[in-house]
């Protein structure tokens, strides 16, 4: 039997009791989970297993990829560029990026991109092997005209999002997205997030665990899917993830390391309207701003039904799973990581495991544990 550690208020013990449960009847094998209420953290439990190759435990700090989760911290940057007066929301990504305005995509906007909506969501310029190389990877998709008109569908923008959001921070701060995002909100808040680890961040990483049941790693593999097209650039299997070169890489993505404490104290600043213990990450307008639907509907990427806000998913039981709020909103991962704000309730929840779940949504696991939040 798992025993967990850490804290938890009693009245969120339903929580713990899920955490036990996924332990003990669906699989999980290492896991982190973490609540935020009114900005007090009232959950902070992990457990089990972090590498079963040395046995390794599960510790406080362990870090594991959460996948997916990243895009939603790239866009929070964005977020604080637009407030600075940095970004507008729609004028031209050539504007600040002038190599972008190729193959039709001279008027993709800055909003198109943040939709989920300007139909750049392939590099088919980019060679194999080529998804850490940064400027190779800008590179391509300077040169890749648009799936779909812009503006008129909305679409998951499943590989290229880090790149788009990551460069146009770039371009506009003059810092890299990793840098930017720790001297501007990690660091300040005391969470421990990002991409292209040190060795020290390492040495604590929890090796992902590939599920052949995983419906979204099986898309990746096969070059005649959407998800296959737009990820040939990056080695084929789930082995990569625990490669030194994926973890000291930057691809904002996919590569984000942190723990789930980390990452619901960010979406905990969210849920209080962008400021926690004094810590202004944004006003309470762009908090609202984020969680403006833009569409509703099959993807045009994945066919899954989604809600898409400004570079956040919406609330959508079960397969993106954020309680009963549907204006609640965060981003999930591949395999089943979670990082949601649900700033009615004033709550934050994050959820990261090592065991990819099987499936194409965030797995039977993650939503035992948002189904047992409290109300």
């Amino acid at each position: 039997m798992t025993m967990l550690e850490g804290t938890c208020d009693p009245r969120f013990s339903p929580v713990a009791d899920a955490l036990a449960r996924n332990f003990r009847d669906r699989g999980e094998i290492g896991a982190a989970v973490a609540v935020y209420e009114n900005g007090r953290k009232v959950v902070d439990l992990w457990g089990g297993v972090a590498d079963p190759a040395t046995g390794r435990e599960w510790q406080r700090d362990t870090l594991v990829c959460m996948m997916s989760v990243g895009k939603g911290m790239a866009a929070l940057c964005i977020h604080r560029l637009l407030e600075a007066g940095k970004l507008e929301l729609d004028a031209p990504v050539a504007r600040y990026w002038p190599g972008f305005a190729q193959a039709g995509k001279e008027h993709v906007t800055v909003h198109h991109v943040l939709s989920a909506m300007s139909g750049v969501v392939y590099a088919d310029a980019a060679p194999k092997n080529s998804v850490m190389q940064w400027d190779v990877m800008i590179e391509a998709i300077e040169k890749q005209p648009p799936f779909w008109e812009p503006g008129t569908r909305g679409g998951y923008h499943s590989m290229t999002a880090g790149f788009l959001l990551g460069e146009l921070v770039r371009r506009v701060d003059g810092r890299a997205l990793p840098r930017y995002f720790e001297e501007e909100i990690a660091a300040p808040l005391g969470a421990s997030y990002g991409w292209g680890l040190d060795d020290a961040r390492i040495a604590r990483v929890a090796p992902i665990i590939g599920n052949p049941g995983h419906l979204t790693v099986q898309a990746f593999a096969d070059p005649t899917t959407r998800l296959g097209r737009a990820w040939h650039m990056r080695p084929v299997g789930t082995q990569y993830y625990n490669t030194e070169e994926f973890q000291r890489g930057v691809l904002p993505s996919s590569n984000g390391h942190g723990d789930a404490r980390s990452v619901a104290r960010i979406y905990a600043a969210l849920a209080e309207g962008g400021t926690l213990d004094g810590v202004s990450l944004v006003s309470p307008a762009a908090v609202e701003r984020m969680r403006t639907l833009q569409w509703n509907g099959d993807c045009a990427m994945t066919d899954r039904p989604y809600r898409y806000g400004l570079g956040f998913f919406l609330n959508k039981m079960p397969m993106v799973p954020m309680g009963p709020n549907p204006r609640a909103f965060g981003h999930p991962g591949a395999g089943g990581s979670i990082g949601f704000a649900d700033p009615e309730r004033r709550l934050a929840f994050a959820y990261a495991p090592n065991f990819m779940c099987a499936g194409e949504g965030s797995g039977e696991r993650c939503l035992a544990l948002v189904e047992a939040l409290p109300a």
